[in-house]
């Protein structure tokens, strides 16, 4: 457990442990490593297939339309994830895109802020939530070869050890090989509203939700984990 809570990021948030916690609600003044399960049916983590070359043109017409549909409903879904003030969250995805940018993208961001080893590959950067009981946490979720990282994509006031308010970006790291499984899950009562569900061997647990492309994300997700278990 000590090597595992080492490979965490050492932030306000991110207190290592001398034994594994029982499975508790977090809050942003708690380590992160624990959060809340959402409203959520576990689904599987296999996906579905496609019907075949029978598959009627009409069929294929709706199954265009309920895919650009969704794609529709998750952009709509993420920008309402950021809270009732629009001007804010707009700002913060403005701010986060001037950042990937002044960092060389987001392959350079992942090591710049994470780092990265040799023979490491960045398989997909995605816009998502973490979800907490205080509240979805917009920022950048990396999937490597070797680790799940995330970073919000804004600064959160934490207070210090010494009593003492200070800012800095929310983290969450996770080694690929730590990690014992991955879910797809949905919520029951908004089933286009998706989340992936990350469960270390320590049995701590994170959501995340909020994604424009969430197939691609768990696919890339699905294959870390594939890769470390060959390994």
């Amino acid at each position: 457990m000590e090597q595992y809570a080492a490979q965490f990021i050492e932030s306000p948030l991110m207190n290592t442990f001398d034994k594994t916690p029982e499975r508790k609600i977090s809050t942003l003044s708690e380590p992160v490593s624990l959060i809340h399960s959402p409203s959520s049916s576990y689904g599987s983590s296999s996906f579905k297939t496609n019907k075949g070359d029978s598959e009627s043109e009409m069929g294929q017409k709706k199954k265009l339309g309920r895919k650009s549909s969704s794609f529709a409903y998750r952009i709509c879904d993420h920008v309402k994830l950021g809270g009732p003030k629009l001007s804010q969250t707009v700002k913060g995805k403005l701010s986060l895109g001037a950042r990937v940018i002044q960092q060389g993208g987001r392959e350079n961001m992942l090591r710049q802020i994470f780092g990265m080893s040799e023979g490491e590959e960045m398989l997909k950067a995605s816009q998502c939530y973490l979800s907490t009981t205080a509240g979805p946490i917009a920022g950048l979720l990396f999937i490597s070869t070797e680790k799940i990282g995330f970073c919000s994509e804004r600064s959160i006031t934490f207070p210090s050890p010494t009593g003492h308010l200070i800012r800095t970006p929310y983290k969450v790291l996770i080694p690929v090989k730590k990690i014992q499984r991955a879910n797809q899950s949905e919520n029951v009562n908004k089933p286009s509203q998706k989340y992936i569900e990350i469960i270390t061997e320590d049995h701590f647990e994170f959501w995340f939700m909020g994604f424009i492309r969430y197939e691609k994300a768990f696919l890339n997700l699905q294959k870390a984990v594939s890769m470390a278990n060959q390994m």
